[in-house]
Order: structure tokens, then sequence, then C-alpha cells
């Protein structure tokens, strides 16, 4: 039996060690310490709006599926039959009146009660009640968000997501008059070889995109006229760390530059739909909020350890082992606007992240040359120093470092030493 890790011995406040990324015992560890300890996300309520609706997902690398049953109730019920162990939905998502098991034909219903045992007579007392699908400890929902532990929580929901997520969210959710989002316009995905931890670092970086990103960055400016300045070291562009391992790249106070708000809110009400749709937000939020809310523009947020929510998608990160990560980008629609909105959403999402956009390889290569270069261990230390000696601590306790500096990642690295260094009861 080895050793317990000394996590406090790879994480420094401004550097970790490879090995974070590549050991498979640690991320053997990952899946104990973090994915069956902390409230993960599984899926969003818009993806089974009818009762027999159903998702496959997963919580780490263990496959659940998130339902609406004939109640109508949300459930998370792990992917796997009480006799044999297979599986008992194939499908990605669909209707089902029932689960069936088709290695033995186990029954079960969509709140994972097992039902049907063909042949029962062969087995003496059996007891059905005792042999449902298995659930996790606790799920919960925010906004149409749901997350599930699989062990007993710590602490409830919204103390773990916290105020300032929170109000995240509310901002991706309130670019809608209904409070709505709607996750039903089809998924990309994309797979790398390397750790999940790559892509959340990536995810809230503000470093990277004038490098990684500059052919794309030159190919709107030569089409549209529009310098992207956003990531620039100059940029009033801000990150911050929210607590719980969850990070913003923030441009609040980039978009509330009074000559760019009156701008973007003067292009909105150009047009019939773009004036329906400031109206319809003004009545339901009244002036100051409907316009702080269209002027942000959603977020751009971390949520540890495995969801983001980005201008106007979720893009959930699924481990598969220690060098495989697996993550699906979703578009999201905006629940009462006007069509013209959504249909510009999803060609926006496709400009960058669908398969033909510009974008999303550029990370991908670059999650692949970092695990590549993981193999040099001469000097196995990875930087995480910028701007640690300018981070400012606000009022609501967050604290805030200018877009291109690492105050994200070290946030999600302070996190995972917290969670890491936990007991856990295996």
């Amino acid at each position: 039996m080895r050793q317990p890790m000394n996590y406090s011995d790879l994480v420094r406040p401004d550097a970790v060690h490879g090995s974070v990324y590549t050991d498979p015992c640690i991320f053997q560890d990952e899946l104990q310490r973090i994915y069956a300890q902390e409230w993960i996300y599984v899926g969003h309520t818009s993806e089974i709006p009818k009762k027999g609706d159903y998702k496959r997902s997963t919580i780490g690398t263990q496959p659940v599926i998130l339902c609406r049953d004939t109640d109508g109730d949300v459930q998370v019920l792990f992917n796997r039959c009480r006799h044999r162990a297979a599986t008992v939905c194939q499908e990605p998502c669909g209707n089902a009146q029932k689960f069936r098991c088709e290695y033995h034909g186990w029954t079960y219903e969509l709140n994972g009660n097992l039902t049907g045992i063909p042949y029962e007579d062969g087995y003496e007392n059996i007891d059905k009640s005792q042999l449902s699908l298995t659930k996790p400890s606790a799920i919960d929902t925010y906004r149409g968000f749901v997350f599930a532990c699989m062990r007993k929580p710590k602490i409830n929901l919204l103390d773990s997501l916290g105020g300032p997520t929170r109000e995240q969210i509310d901002y991706f959710c309130d670019l809608s008059p209904e409070g709505e989002v709607l996750v039903q316009a089809g998924t990309v995905k994309l797979v790398y070889q390397g750790s999940w931890k790559l892509q959340m670092e990536n995810s809230i970086d503000g470093y990277h995109p004038n490098f990684t990103h500059q052919s794309f960055f030159k190919t709107i400016k030569r089409m549209t006229g529009v310098r992207m300045d956003n990531f620039n070291g100059s940029s009033i562009v801000c990150v911050r760390d929210l607590g719980q391992g969850n990070s913003v790249i923030d441009s609040a106070d980039f978009n509330a530059v009074p000559e760019r708000k009156a701008h973007k809110l003067k292009a909105l009400k150009r047009t019939l739909w773009g004036q329906k749709y400031y109206d319809d937000m003004v009545d339901a939020y009244g002036v100051e909020r409907a316009e702080d809310v269209i002027v942000v523009g959603g977020t751009h947020m971390n949520v540890f350890p495995n969801l983001v929510t980005l201008g106007q998608q979720i893009r959930t990160i699924r481990p598969i082992a220690v060098d495989r990560t697996e993550v699906d980008l979703a578009p999201t629609l905006l629940k009462g606007v006007p069509d013209e909105l959504n249909t510009m959403r999803i060609r926006q999402f496709e400009q960058f992240y669908s398969p033909q956009g510009g974008g999303i390889h550029d990370d991908v290569e670059m999650f692949n040359r970092v695990q590549e270069g993981l193999a040099c261990t001469m000097e196995p230390w990875l930087l995480f120093q910028r701007g640690l000696h300018r981070e400012v601590t606000l009022p609501d306790g967050s604290i805030k470092g200018q877009v291109t500096d690492e105050t994200p990642q070290r946030a999600m690295w302070k996190h995972w030493l917290e969670v890491m260094e936990k007991n856990v009861d295996y």
C-alpha cells in the first residue's frame, strides 16, 4: 500500500510540480478526494424538459443518468445494473419509460426503483426495494444547473458556490427576460491527450489569447475592422478569484466605459428585434439591471472542478484518465428572446468553437504540447507567478488581478491543494 501523498510539497503559492498533471496515483486520488467529495456539475434541467427525458453524464469517471421521472422530478442515477454491473442506458440522450439492462433483463423505473427481474422464482427471498439503481448522496440545482455529490456534502450547494459565483451565474441566466437559458442546441465534443486541469486553467486564462489565437484575431480585424484589445497587458479587463477554486474573467469595467456602453445599447436598439429585446429586459428587470446585464453580456467563469460558463456556452470537463480528457461544449439559447438573438448566439459559437471554427483547435494543440513537454523533468516546476505582486482583495472577498495575470490559476491550485489534503473516507 502506497504512502499518502504530501501535496503541499507539490503546490507552491506561485508554482506547481509537473507530476500533478502526469502521476496516475494523483489522478486516482483526485477521483476520490475531488470528484467523490465535491459538488460536481452533471447537466442542465433544460436538457430534460419532459417526463422520461434523460441524458448520460458522468461524475468523474463514473457513468450517471440525468433524467426526469414520471412525477417530473430530476433524478441522478448511477448507470450500473445492480445485478452484474452492465450499464442500463446506452444512448447519449432521449426519452424512455424505463431503463432495462440488456444483459439479463432487470428493469428499473425512472426514479431508479427495481421493478422487474426475469424468472424471479429463481431467487430466494430477494428484496427488490433494496436493489434500486444507486444514487449520489445529494443532488441540488441552481438556476437550472444540476450538481451532484457522491458522498454526504460537507456544505450545501449554495454555500459551495458562494455569493460571487452565484452572481456570475445570474448574469449568465438573466440575459433571458424570463431568466432561463436553454441547453438544447447540440454539443461539440473535443478530446485531448492531457490532464483535465489543463482545460480548467485555459478556460479562464487571459494571458494566452493574443498569442495562441493570433490568427483568429487577425482574421476578425481584417473582416470587421474590430481590434480585439480585451486581452492586452494594459487592458482594464480583470480576473477575479471568487473562492472555492472558482474564477472569472470580468469585463464589467471594460464594457461600462460610457462610450462603449452607449455604443453597445445603441447598436442593439438599431433593429426592431433588438429594441423588442431591450424593452422586454427592462420590463423584466427595470432599466438599471437590464442595461447592466445587457452590457456585461453574460460571464466567463470556471466553477471547480468541471464547469465553465463562457459567453454563450456551457462547457463540461470530463476526466477520462491521467492523460486523457473529454470536453463537451454546449451552446445555449435564451428563453423568451427574438429568434434573431438566438441565431446570433449560435453563429458566434460556431465562429470560434465548432469543428470548423477558428479558435478551439488552437487550445487543444496547446494542451497536447504541454503534455508532451511535461515528459521533460529536469526542471519540473510550472510557474504561476504573473501578477502575484499586484493582486487586490475586493469588499466581497474576491481577489482581483489584471486580465493577463495568473490569479485564476492560483485560485484553482489553492483550492485543489485544500481539497487534496483533507482526510477522506475511501
